[in-house]
């Protein structure tokens, strides 16, 4: 295994409003892509493979977490099973679903994907390019 970072991004936060339920959310859905917790702190925990690139916790300001209007996190799935088992974990842990599985052709012919909103409201996506499907 290489010691290069291969993400584009260091990491991304998100606030909840209910701590305990988004943990709960993102330990069960998370695991389906092969991520876990790397790092956890009071009232904050973050996600990845290797590195801690995915955060969830309360605003440090204190104030409520809001979502972002045209915001959402996707997250690389390593097969269209992949991505159908992230949707049935999220849709069973009772969050709304926001587009099933399935290819959406506008994004291309590899895009395979689902979206869901989790427990605060944040549009989270799972997607699988399958690269052979490149023209």
């Amino acid at each position: 295994m290489s010691d290069e970072n291969p993400s584009i991004l260091s990491h991304v936060s998100i606030g909840t409003n209910d701590f305990e339920r988004a943990s709960a959310f993102y330990d069960r859905v998370l695991a389906t892509l092969g991520c876990k917790r790397i790092m956890q702190h009071p009232g904050a925990i973050a996600y990845g493979k290797q590195y801690p690139e995915f955060w969830i916790g309360a605003p440090f300001d204190g104030k409520p977490a809001s979502i972002g209007n045209g915001t959402h996190f996707g997250f690389v799935a390593a097969s269209k099973q992949e991505v159908n088992a992230f949707y049935e974990a999220a849709v069973s842990a009772g969050v709304v679903a926001d587009g099933a599985p399935g290819p959406r052709e506008e994004y291309g012919a590899p895009y395979y994907g689902c979206f869901v909103r989790d427990p605060d409201g944040h549009k989270i996506e799972a997607a699988f390019w399958d690269l052979s499907l490149q023209a």
